[in-house]
């Protein structure tokens, strides 16, 4: 089972900027693509940024341009860099990645997720 640590959430005033990280640990085949997703109160939890392990990524359109997201696979380690912070960009964001078990089985993780609150 993966388990996925998140740190770098915090309080921002908009405009400025904060960094998140995610960890995965544990016993797992491979990890195919890790990601963010985010929550705000009262809203559906959406996809704010993926990366797969070729490389490739996909943002959200509110944060392209103002966030990017890099990865470490000898590490199993993705971030998300989020600049020019707006209000609504304020929302629980959660770790997630795409992880092989076995060569056949595969399943999506979680993390815990890490408040980000951006003040205006």
């Amino acid at each position: 089972q993966v388990q996925l640590v998140e740190s770098g959430g915090g309080l921002v005033q908009a405009g400025g900027s904060l960094r998140l990280s995610c960890a995965a640990a544990g016993s797992f085949f491979s990890i195919n693509a890790m990601g963010w997703y985010r929550q705000a109160p009262g809203k559906q939890r959406e996809l704010v940024a993926m990366i797969t392990r070729g490389g490739s990524t996909n943002y959200a359109d509110s944060v392209k341009g103002r966030f990017t997201i890099s990865s470490d696979n000898a590490k199993n380690t993705v971030n998300l860099q989020m600049n020019t912070l707006k209000p609504e960009d304020t929302a629980v964001y959660y770790c997630n990645a795409n992880v092989w078990a076995s060569a056949h089985i595969s399943y999506a993780a979680w993390g815990q997720g890490t408040q980000v609150t951006v003040s205006s």
